[in-house]
């Protein structure tokens, strides 16, 4: 096991499985194409679109969560998908015979020969790791294994965690791991909105607990990825998942602080970064923005930071730019009043809309969206603040509260606009006519009373 591993995680208390936990009866073990019964456990951002693309691949799958109201939304065709996801949704449940059984038995597992753990991995308000819903799903799926299946984890978490959550739990039930059954570890890699990077398109890592796991999960994700990558241990595909969103962390944070001081020197920071793009290696463009959200950025790094801490080292540079992220919405709501007060306009009482509320354009998803803490933020300081996104209806402000979406915001008069999320439906020809709008997507240049953070 990794030596970043800490010793003990006693600081994570265990969780009781939400699934029924009974095991089965032990099963021969079946041999057949790799992933052609697949199941997937859990069918959010991540485990709906991999069985979607597992469908069109020729895969039978068993759509499992523990959520009727997902189900339901999923049947209702309410889930947020990419319009070619969502044709294949519509086409696979009006077949005669479904390719997708939607269900929230975790025991139905047993007629798949594959299994794939897609569960959220969040953090905490404190941001520890919150394995609530990770430690539930494996313990579920450990409880329901037989012998024959390749049981694929691909929810990001700490190093160590395929062998804490599964290889351990399954030796423990008498199973054994390279033999009996196999365990690896291959992060997901969904760029949701983006249908540039869908799955059938993007590579994929994976690491066995055997050369063999490696083989047998590799061959399974084959079905719905032009190329898998195999590591030498699940440990080092842990490793991969984290470096890769932390990577995007430490940059953005980077490109932030130059927008900062861009603004500061009177520059253009996406005039910069345009140039700097144009150097064909040694650089990748970074945009700046009012924050990040989402389920990677404002999470993965923490896992790898919580884990550092348990061995009592230090990252740095990590740390730092997850400082810099993490302020970065309260550095928005400074630069509102610092507008309001040019304008001899006191925040308290003034009138702000945010355009836009989602953590990126083209996804009906707020979660760890900035703008909510910038409304909340506002909100706390008295200001009057309205927001307009075609994808929400309602978001919930850290208070508590709830903010309706404003039906008649081209009606009113607002101090101020700020621009958080550029939506495909923003009306830029009724934006110049705001006496003053805060472009914090550095993408407006052409607005006539355009600041930006």
């Amino acid at each position: 096991m990794s030596q970043l591993l800490p010793a003990a995680r006693s600081d994570v208390p265990a969780i009781a499985p939400a699934f029924p936990a009974a095991p089965p009866e032990p099963a021969a073990a079946v041999t057949t194409v790799p992933g052609a019964r697949t199941a997937v456990v859990g069918l959010g951002y991540v485990g709906l679109p991999t069985s979607l693309a597992l469908v069109a691949s020729g895969a039978r799958v068993i759509g499992v969560d523990i959520s009727p109201d997902r189900l339901d939304d999923i049947r209702a065709d309410r889930a947020d998908l990419l319009d070619d996801d969502r044709d294949r949704l519509r086409e696979t449940l009006r077949a005669a015979d479904p390719a997708l059984r939607l269900t929230t038995a975790i025991g139905e597992i047993a007629d798949a020969d594959t299994v794939l753990i897609c569960v959220p991995t969040p953090v905490d308000r404190h941001l520890a790791p919150d394995l609530t819903a990770l430690r539930a799903a494996c313990a579920a799926v450990v409880a329901h294994a037989r012998p024959g299946q390749t049981i694929v984890l691909t929810s990001t978490s700490y190093v160590g965690t395929t062998r804490d959550l599964l290889v351990a739990p399954l030796a423990a039930r008498g199973l054994r791991v390279g033999q009996e059954v196999w365990v690896a570890f291959a992060p997901e890699r969904v760029d949701p909105g983006n249908d540039r990077h869908r799955q059938e398109l993007t590579p994929r890592v994976v690491g066995g607990t055997t050369p063999d796991c490696t083989a047998r999960a590799a061959a399974a994700l084959a079905r719905i990825t032009p190329l898998v990558h195999r590591l030498s241990s699940p440990e080092a595909a842990e490793m991969t998942k984290l470096l890769e969103n932390t990577f995007r962390a430490v940059n953005i944070a980077l490109a932030n602080e130059f927008a900062d001081l861009c603004r500061d020197l009177h520059l253009d920071v996406t005039e910069v970064i345009d140039g700097a793009d144009t150097k064909p290696y040694g650089f990748m463009a970074f945009q700046p923005g009012p924050g990040v959200g989402g389920h990677c950025i404002p999470c993965d790094p923490h896992y790898l930071l919580w884990q550092v801490r348990g061995q009592r080292r230090e990252a740095p540079l990590i740390e730092t730019a997850m400082r810099g992220i993490a302020a970065r919405p309260r550095r928005v709501v400074d630069r509102i009043r610092e507008l309001l007060a040019g304008a001899g306009r006191p925040l308290l009482g003034a009138r702000v809309l945010i355009a836009g509320v989602t953590y990126k354009p083209g996804v009906a998803d707020v979660r760890e969206s900035p703008a909510l803490e910038i409304i909340g933020e506002l909100v706390r300081a008295g200001a009057e603040v309205g927001f307009v996104d075609d994808l929400v209806d309602t978001v919930r402000t850290p208070d508590g509260g709830t903010l309706h979406r404003v039906a008649d915001h081209t009606d009113r008069e607002w101090d101020l606009v700020v621009v958080h999320t550029g939506q495909s439906g923003l009306d830029e020809a009724w934006l110049r006519g705001q006496p003053m709008v805060l472009d914090a997507t550095y993408r407006l240049a052409g607005l006539p009373r355009r600041e930006v953070v």
